[in-house]
């Protein structure tokens, strides 16, 4: 017999925590350096392109799902309807809407033809467009020049904007002598608008002046310069009449934040719609 106590090892297995502290927070981090990646990448995207870039960019991802005026396309009794065409299709041709009192078909007819017009000349514009910009291939307008074009479609019209970059001025300063950058744009416009018969309006905008002046010279520069680009198409033979109005807002409607930016140097020829 031994008066020693035997000794008694205890073990003690402690769990793992991964329970509660496991690798999910791994995801969490990886999706936010990936969404921190793709930031950079867009502000780095953004400071690389041209504004011209960007706006093809956008309009690339534009719908251009073109709207059909006539439902269906068999050729069986109905023409590729149902009996409940005029109950569920909202336009098909002339049968199928319902008939409006105090409208008749001749009126009818009218508004059809009135939405065809307008819808050719959107094409028709659209086209200009794309020849200017070259959207379906080459610009008719040189690379040098095109960084200075910027063109969009509203409901006045097509508005070409062409405007003043650091170190590529659009006329000499302080005057309504255009830069041979200027004179070609305003030239290549004369030919390509030809092949419209819209009449057009020019809008001169000029920047602000750092000093206040006695004589503000920027509301005779906004005039003027329009005036010259109008001058300059006419000497390309383009038709006068065809030019609706020339104006000048001077510094009143920037188009940079910066009121004395040289982007707030810029001229709008805008090809006006018919109804305008």
């Amino acid at each position: 017999m031994s008066n020693e106590q035997p000794i008694i090892i205890k073990k003690i297995k402690k769990g793992g925590g991964d329970g509660h502290h496991g690798g999910a927070w791994k995801v969490a981090y990886a999706d936010f350096v990936t969404a921190m990646m793709a930031f950079f990448m867009l502000m780095w995207l953004l400071n690389a392109t041209t504004e011209q870039q960007r706006k093809g960019i956008a309009d690339y991802f534009s719908p251009t799902i073109p709207i059909n005026r006539i439902s269906g396309g068999g050729d069986g009794a109905f023409g590729g309807d149902n009996i409940f065409s005029d109950e569920s299709l909202a336009q098909n041709g002339i049968g199928g809407a319902r008939e409006i009192p105090g409208q008749n078909t001749a009126d009818i007819l009218s508004d059809a033809a009135a939405a065809d017009q307008a819808a050719a000349e959107v094409a028709a514009l659209e086209a200009i467009e794309q020849v200017l910009m070259g959207k379906g291939g080459e610009s008719v307008v040189s690379d040098l020049a095109l960084r200075h074009v910027l063109t969009r479609l509203t409901d006045e019209g097509l508005i070409i904007e062409i405007f003043a970059l650091p170190g590529a001025p659009l006329f000499e300063p302080d005057s309504t002598t255009p830069t041979p950058v200027t004179e070609e744009l305003a030239r290549m416009f004369a030919r390509v608008f030809t092949i419209v018969e819209n009449d057009i309006a020019i809008t001169g905008f000029t920047r602000s002046r750092p000093v206040v002046q006695s004589e503000n010279p920027v509301w005779d520069l906004s005039v003027g310069r329009a005036q010259r680009i109008r001058l300059i198409m006419e000497d390309a033979n383009f038709v006068p009449e065809r030019v609706l109005r020339v104006t000048g807002y001077a510094d009143r409607r920037p188009a940079a934040r910066d009121p004395l930016a040289i982007r707030n140097d810029r001229i709008e020829i805008v090809l006006l719609r018919s109804d305008q």
